[in-house]
C-alpha cells in the first residue's frame, strides 16, 4: 500500500528538502542525486534511505523506474542562473539538468505526480531577460501543470538572508486557469514577479492568493553561535585578525571599534569581495548571516566576528552553525568540514520548505485527493 503523501526528491543533495517535507507529514520514497559525497552525507543522516537513494545523472534515469508519488521536487543546479555562472541559463552545463526533470515527468505519462515543487535562486526570474523562467514555465504547462511562483527569504525563519524562488505546479484538466482576483504585491510576490505574471497571461497560472504573510523577522546570530573555547585553533591569530580588519571599509572599521568597547559581545558576519580590483572584507552589522555558499574558494567561506569586552575575535562559521542557519540544528554532521559546508551551501532552508508545505502543498494535495475520490465515485455510478 502506498504511504500517505509521498515524494520523489530530485537533486536531493544532503536531504534538506526532505527534512522540511517530513516535518509537515510527507514521506520520501525516492531520492536522486549525482554527487557521491552528498549521497554519503544524506545516508549518514537519513538512516535506512539507501534502498531508495539513486546515485545517477538525472538524464540517465528511466521514467519507468520512478514510483507513483504525490509530489516531485527539484532543487536543480543554480550555477548557470547566477552571476557566478555568467548567466548561461537553462542551456548551461549545470542548470540544463532542469530538462532532465522535465523528461522524467513527460516519460511518466499518466503517472505524473499531481504536484511538483521547484526551488532555485531568485536570479532564475531574470536569467536571460526572463527567457529561462518563461521556458521553464511553458515546459511545465505542456506537461499539464498550471503554475504558481513566489519568492521567500529564509531570514523570516533563521538568521540568514537566503532569497529563493519557488515554483509550484498542479496537474489540471483545465487548459487555461485565470487569475481569480487582482494580483497584488506581497512579501512573497514582489513587484518584479508580479510584473512578470501580468505580462505573461498566456502562461497557465494557478496563483494561490490565500497564503499567509511570512513570520516577522525576529532572528539573531547570537542564538546559533557555538561556544568555542578561545584556545581552539579555529580562532584566528592576531596577525590574521589585523589583516582582515585592514581590509574593511573605513566606516566598518570605525563601527567595529565602537562595538569593541561594549560590555557584551556582538556577532557580525563578513565575506571577502573584490572591489575595484582590491580584496575587501564586507561586514554585516544587523545580526544576520549572509547567504551560505558552497566553499569553492576562499571568498565563499563566511567569516564570524565576535566583538566586545575589549576584544575582536574572528573565525570561520562552523558546520554546526551552518546547520542551524539552514534550520536543521540536529543534522548528523559527517565527513570533512568542507564537505558539510558544501552540502549546506547548496541546499534549501528547512523551515521555509515546511512553511510552504503546511500552507500550500498540504491543502493542495488534500483537495486533489478529494476531487479524485469524487470523480472516481461519479465514474463508477455513471
Amino acid at each position: 500500500m502506498k504511504k500517505n503523501k509521498t515524494v520523489a526528491e530530485f537533486f536531493a543533495g544532503i536531504g534538506l528538502m526532505r527534512a522540511g517535507l517530513e516535518r509537515a507529514g510527507w514521506t520520501t520514497i525516492l531520492a536522486n542525486d549525482i554527487d557521491p559525497v552528498k549521497r554519503r552525507l544524506y545516508l549518514n543522516h537519513f538512516k535506512g534511505a539507501s534502498d531508495h537513494f539513486v546515485l545517477e545523472d538525472i538524464h540517465k534515469l528511466s521514467p519507468d523506474s520512478i514510483p507513483n508519488v504525490d509530489l516531485a521536487t527539484a532543487s536543480f543546479p543554480c550555477t548557470d542562473l547566477s552571476l557566478a555562472g555568467r548567466r548561461a541559463g537553462l542551456q548551461g552545463k549545470h542548470s540544463s539538468a532542469f530538462w532532465g526533470f522535465v523528461d522524467i515527468l513527460n516519460g511518466m505519462g499518466n503517472r505524473k505526480p499531481p504536484l511538483i515543487l521547484l526551488e532555485n535562486v531568485a536570479g532564475f526570474l531574470t536569467s536571460n531577460k526572463g527567457e529561462d523562467f518563461y521556458s521553464a514555465l511553458s515546459a511545465l504547462n505542456k506537461l499539464g501543470y498550471a503554475v504558481d511562483a513566489f519568492i521567500v527569504d529564509a531570514v523570516h525563519f533563521v538568521p540568514q538572508s537566503r532569497v529563493r524562488l519557488f515554483i509550484v505546479g498542479r496537474l489540471t484538466n483545465n487548459p487555461k486557469l485565470e487569475i481569480s482576483q487582482p494580483l497584488l504585491e506581497t512579501d512573497i510576490r514582489p513587484a518584479k514577479l508580479v510584473k512578470f505574471i501580468k505580462e505573461h497571461p498566456e502562461i497557465h497560472w494557478c496563483i494561490n492568493s490565500d497564503l499567509p504573510e511570512l513570520p516577522a523577522i525576529n532572528n539573531n546570530l547570537k542564538g546559533i553561535i557555538e561556544n568555542v573555547s578561545k584556545s581552539s585553533s579555529i580562532w584566528w591569530d592576531s596577525d590574521r585578525v589585523s589583516y582582515l580588519l585592514n581590509q574593511t571599509f573605513e566606516r566598518h572599521y570605525l563601527k567595529i571599534s565602537e562595538l569593541k568597547d561594549a560590555k557584551t559581545y556582538s556577532y557580525l558576519t563578513a565575506f571577502r569581495r573584490v572591489r575595484n580590483g582590491k580584496s575587501m572584507a564586507e561586514i554585516r552589522f544587523d545580526g544576520i548571516a549572509g547567504c551560505l555558499r558552497t566553499p569553492k574558494g576562499g571568498s565563499a567561506r563566511q567569516i564570524l566576528l565576535e566583538v566586545g569586552r575589549g576584544e575582536v575575535n574572528i573565525r570561520l562559521l562552523t558546520p554546526r552553525e551552518c546547520a542551524k542557519l539552514m534550520g536543521v540544528d540536529d543534522f548528523t554532521l559527517s565527513g570533512t568540514a568542507n564537505e558539510a559546508l558544501f552540502g549546506f551551501g547548496d541546499a534549501v532552508c528547512v523551515p521555509v520548505v515546511t512553511w510552504i508545505t503546511e500552507h500550500y502543498l498540504n491543502p493542495e494535495i488534500k483537495n486533489f485527493k478529494k476531487e479524485t475520490k469524487i470523480n472516481n465515485l461519479y465514474a463508477a455510478t455513471a
